[in-house]
């Protein structure tokens, strides 16, 4: 009898945590499924309330809402400007932050670690503070309405990542480094034939945090960037939203395509993502 009431109470909770995390999950995407229903559903009928779970269809399906965003804006030159700063960004990002982190791991340098939390400390510094020193700087340069200002500083590290880099780099063995220093690999060697290849996991972290801030990005472009032909797809959408202030359909499908890559990206990575966030914390 004893086991029977622990076998119950084992399978109610269970059953409970199962049903909690379903309602929690329905809520959190719900904002999603409003927003595609939304796309697909006339000018008028966007207005109406649901008041039924039927309601979450609509009555007549509008797929040619996505056609006409690509109709009305340039979004195909949005994308594309989008897509060539998250190519540079992504890789100027992974290279320079495992770089740093790599030297800060393993290298025998005096004051490594105070150098470490120095870098750290940089994270506390609101971005908002660094605006007007580095707009001034770019404008000097001549930088403006150029994508120099959005790409560059990806090259140089950046300290959250560092973290990030140094922390899974903790991780491995480092008996690796030892044997190939002993072979005579130099450090680049090692950096790039035996460490890089065991930190995938943080590679794809890393790559899409950049990623994700890259394309969802707004004051950075908004800042730098004057001319339409350079606009990013967030200013075309924040544009387009001045464009066609009464088809919100419109807006609704272009937020949805914007919106959908960062989805699938997630879904397709995110074994490697959340291995990475877990194995940045196992050393300190």
């Amino acid at each position: 009898m004893m086991r029977h009431g622990r076998g119950f109470k084992s399978v109610a909770g269970r059953v409970a945590t199962y049903v909690v995390l379903v309602v929690l999950g329905l809520a959190s995407i719900l904002p999603f499924i409003w927003l595609v229903r939304s796309s697909l559903c006339s000018d008028k009928e966007i207005m109406l309330p649901v008041t039924k779970l039927s309601g979450i269809v609509p009555s007549e399906m509008h797929p040619e809402n996505y056609v006409r965003v690509f109709q009305s804006v340039p979004f195909w030159r949005y994308l594309f400007n989008t897509s060539f700063i998250i190519v540079f960004v992504v890789t100027g990002t992974v290279l320079s932050s495992s770089l740093c982190a790599y030297a800060f791991a393993f290298c025998r340098v005096p004051y490594r670690n105070l150098v470490f939390y120095g870098v750290l400390a940089t994270l506390m510094l609101p971005g908002v503070v660094m605006i007007i020193p580095t707009f001034i700087l770019f404008r000097t340069i001549g930088w403006i309405d150029t994508f120099k200002p959005l790409i560059l500083p990806a090259f140089f590290g950046q300290a959250f990542f560092i973290f990030l880099f140094r922390q899974f780099f903790l991780s491995l063995p480092r008996e690796l480094v030892e044997a190939a220093r002993i072979d005579g690999a130099s450090a680049l060697q090692i950096y790039w034939r035996i460490i890089m290849p065991l930190t995938r996991p943080a590679i794809v972290t890393v790559a899409l945090f950049a990623f994700t801030m890259t394309w969802n990005d707004f004051m950075g472009p908004l800042i730098y960037l004057n001319s339409q032909e350079n606009w990013t797809l967030q200013l075309g959408l924040q544009s387009f939203q001045g464009q066609i202030s009464n088809e919100w359909s419109l807006l609704m499908a272009a937020t949805v395509i914007t919106v959908l890559p960062l989805i699938l990206l997630f879904l397709f990575l995110q074994r490697y993502f959340i291995r990475g966030i877990a194995l940045t914390g196992l050393k300190g």
